[in-house]
């Protein structure tokens, strides 16, 4: 299965552009998205999952025109976008039938999934309780189960992680992995940790542009070499960060780890080079003054 895009542009207005010729093939795996708040990544999201319509360019899904023929995609789409809204009154129950009546599923095995769900989702024991009750992390697992409910082979997720306790995270990442084999997963996140971790590839966008898209290893390489770590005094940030892209602070009593990039080296900060990851990489590429 694969989903190819080509020349994809939205614009909303004449002075607001979501995406600029954006093209893309997506195969079977996780891609991570990754870029700032208005790189087009909702867009891009809500585009596939054909909630909003391409101003020109094209989406095939195995060959099949999906902006001249929704319906073969959303069949198979399980989608979580990022304002998703309940039903308060609703228990988790209630709710994901609800949704699987929207979506046409059905059949005897309809509770048995919806149970194997919440359990994946960790909401078995809460899953009578009315949903306006659950917190903001019960309510994005929520979403998360509703979005499978029809085993999916394209899966969007747009920042599912919000909300969730560094161990509801891991759990997601672990049903993800689980799908991957089988599923076109399309995962934004601002989380890199969450990207770095589950993603077979790594879209990095920028201003409705992509700005590359490769193998986490790749994208890494191209900032090899760039990174370093150096410990100054702590007056002495202030001038690394007006020379240098920093891209993270530590204190340490009154000294400051700083992690910078540079093109030419740091000699006269006394710095080394450290590994890059793909925060380094990702950071890089979308700087402003790139």
């Amino acid at each position: 299965m694969s989903l190819v895009i080509k020349d994809l542009t939205k614009q909303y207005n004449k002075h607001k552009t979501g995406l600029s010729d954006y093209s893309i093939t997506i195969e079977k795996g996780v891609l991570g998205l990754l870029g700032p708040n208005g790189a087009g990544k909702s867009t891009l999201m809500k585009i596939i999952a054909t909630i909003s319509k391409p101003t020109t360019g094209t989406l095939f899904l195995d060959g099949e025109d999906i902006v001249a023929n929704p319906d073969r995609i959303r069949k198979i789409l399980g989608y979580l976008p990022q304002d998703f809204g309940v039903y308060p009154n609703l228990n988790a129950y209630e709710f994901l039938e609800y949704i699987a009546a929207m979506k046409g599923v059905g059949g005897n095995n309809l509770r048995k999934r919806i149970d194997l769900l919440l359990e994946g989702v960790n909401l078995t024991a809460d899953a009578k309780r009315p949903i306006g009750t659950y917190s903001g992390g019960m309510k994005q697992r929520i979403g998360i189960a509703q979005a499978l409910l029809n085993d999916p082979k394209v899966l969007i997720f747009d920042e599912p992680t919000v909300g969730l306790d560094p161990e509801e995270r891991v759990r997601f990442r672990q049903l993800i992995s689980d799908l991957a084999d089988d599923c076109i997963i399309i995962l934004s996140s601002h989380i890199v940790s969450d990207i770095e971790t589950i993603a077979d590839e790594v879209a990095i966008m920028k201003n409705g542009k992509l700005i590359t898209k490769a193998a986490q290893p790749d994208i890494i390489k191209l900032v090899e070499g760039k990174v370093f770590e150096t410990l100054v005094d702590n007056n002495d940030v202030a001038a690394i960060k007006a020379k240098y892209q920093v891209i993270d602070t530590g204190r340490q009593k009154d000294k400051t780890r700083v992690r910078f990039i540079s093109h030419t080296g740091a000699t006269e900060l006394a710095a080394a080079t450290v590994s890059a990851t793909l925060e380094d990489a990702y950071l890089f590429l979308t700087h402003d003054n790139k």
